[in-house]
């Protein structure tokens, strides 16, 4: 660690023994169990995915620069590639979901609408509990008994639990929700921006790459999101440049370079007009509020 940056630790799916289908269930006491020298306050990647649900306790969660209170209720969704960590869940309570990617059915074009934290009332958590009960169920049962195992049938329960577990969408009670294409044709934009945000910084370029028209992204991307393309695709340059900043020591320049950006001055630019400020100053504005906090 240098100039109070710490950096991101990676954590990749690592199935515990008897959970060989890309999907497990934990527990807040499990994963404090599991991490006696408090790690999860630290920022870490995951490469897979986390459905969390409180039932007891209070604490905080933090993804990606957007801290979120937990209470009875409370849901989390990290996704893989996210940057958080847990501040504060040492009298949480509830399960936590683990699971690759890939492993969630595709077909319910929900996950870009999803937040990454809200709240459930007491029925609908009682209801998402149950579903994580049957998951768990079936989850035991395959491995005790491996010739009744289904990874179908566990991958669609856990799609039924997302489902019950997803807060209400209003824009979908107002319209009718995208039809497949619209999302196979989003899903390709937003896989090609992550693995691409870096060097393409231009909507044209993943249409060519892709196939579909610029226009085509951008319908697909604000049905889904409420965004246009390029709208969605600077965000998500700007939140990689927000976690280099934040995580690592690379001087601004640097950060530039990683980008793909052809000089700082443009990245400063850009930088600026995203998050209002430069680059250097969100960095130190970044820096003296968590050492403030003590993190």
């Amino acid at each position: 660690m240098k100039s109070g940056h710490r950096a991101v630790r990676e954590l990749p799916y690592s199935p515990a023994v008897g959970s060989p289908h890309g999907v497990e269930v934990l527990s807040f006491a499990a994963l404090r169990s599991m991490d006696a020298q408090r790690r999860r306050v630290l920022p870490q990647r995951p490469a897979f995915h986390v459905l969390a649900l409180v039932t007891s306790g209070s604490g905080n969660h933090e993804a990606d620069f957007r801290s979120s209170p937990l209470t009875e209720g409370s849901a989390v969704w990290i996704r893989p590639g996210m940057v958080h960590r847990w501040s504060d869940v040492e009298d949480c309570d509830g399960p936590l979901v683990l699971f690759r990617p890939g492993f969630l059915p595709g077909s319910t074009g929900l996950e870009a609408l999803a937040p990454t934290c809200w709240h459930l009332d007491k029925t609908r958590l009682g209801l998402a509990l149950y579903a994580v009960e049957h998951l768990c169920r079936e989850h035991d049962t395959a491995a005790r008994l491996p010739h009744l195992a289904s990874p179908a049938l566990l991958s669609h329960l856990l799609a039924a639990l997302v489902l019950r577990a997803l807060p209400d969408q209003p824009a979908q009670r107002d319209s009718p929700p995208p039809d497949h294409r619209i999302q196979d044709v989003f899903r390709a934009y937003q896989a090609a921006v992550e693995e691409h945000c870096t060097d393409w910084h231009q909507v044209a370029d993943y249409a060519t790459a892709l196939g579909y028209g610029v226009r085509t992204l951008t319908r697909a991307t604000r049905a889904l999101t409420g965004m246009g393309a390029k709208a969605y695709l600077d965000q998500r340059i700007v939140l990689e440049a927000k976690r280099l900043l934040a995580h690592t020591d690379v001087p601004v320049v640097g950060c530039a370079r990683r980008l793909g950006f052809r000089d700082v001055g443009n990245f400063t630019t850009f930088f600026r007009r995203q998050a209002a400020v430069p680059p250097a100053a969100w960095r130190t504005a970044y820096a003296a509020t968590h050492a403030t906090r003590g993190v």
